[in-house]
């Protein structure tokens, strides 16, 4: 049975890393041997719908199963369709966590245990991508303070004490969420085609 561990390092003595999402790496331990594999987590960055990209992740490596400290519901939601038990709530090591589970001594969830955006800032203030707008030389693009979708925006107190969203309101955060990213797929060809003109 493949278990994919968010940590924080690329071993079964590293610490688990409470965020799912936006977690280090991806530890995957095969129950049965305790051989594993460590994968970078290449969505740490993103400004939204990390919880959804790093879940499509550790699902198409075969894990059956995902520990972790906290996970959102955009993750569970993605990790539930793709038939991979939670179990949130979890620190120490990536070894302790697995001798937990093969015990029994946790239990799966299909529930949130954090708002959405959690990993992002904290409590549901996020921090999203902004699109540095300079007209330095090649310069690249700068990584600034941008919107974020945290749980008062959707309707809630703002607090990750009640972390359950209704459908509605995680399809109008994705449509949100999508529509920001559209402006700002404008704005860096908008860019290109101006460097590409000097």
């Amino acid at each position: 049975m493949k278990i994919a561990v968010s940590s924080s390092g690329k071993d079964l003595d590293s610490q688990i890393d409470p965020r799912f999402g936006r977690c280090a790496f991806f530890v995957i331990v095969e129950t049965g041997d305790m051989s594993f594999e460590a994968f970078d987590n290449e969505n740490i960055a993103l400004g939204g719908g990390a919880g959804i990209q790093s879940a499509q992740f550790v699902a198409s490596k075969g894990a059956e199963m995902v520990i972790t400290g906290n996970c959102g519901p955009n993750a569970v939601q993605t990790l539930s369709a793709a038939h991979v038990e939670v179990f949130v709530g979890q620190s120490g090591t990536v070894r302790e966590a697995i001798e937990r589970y093969t015990r029994g001594d946790i239990k799966s969830t299909s529930t949130p245990n954090v708002a959405d955006h959690y990993g992002m800032g904290g409590g549901g203030m996020g921090r999203g991508m902004g699109m540095g707008r300079g007209g330095g030389m090649g310069r690249g693009m700068g990584q600034g303070m941008g919107r974020s979708m945290g749980a008062a925006a959707l309707g809630g107190s703002g607090q990750s004490a009640s972390p359950a969203v209704s459908r509605e309101d995680a399809i109008k955060g994705l449509k949100e969420q999508a529509n920001d990213l559209r402006r700002k797929l404008e704005e860096i060809e908008s860019s290109i085609n101006g460097l590409g003109k000097t």
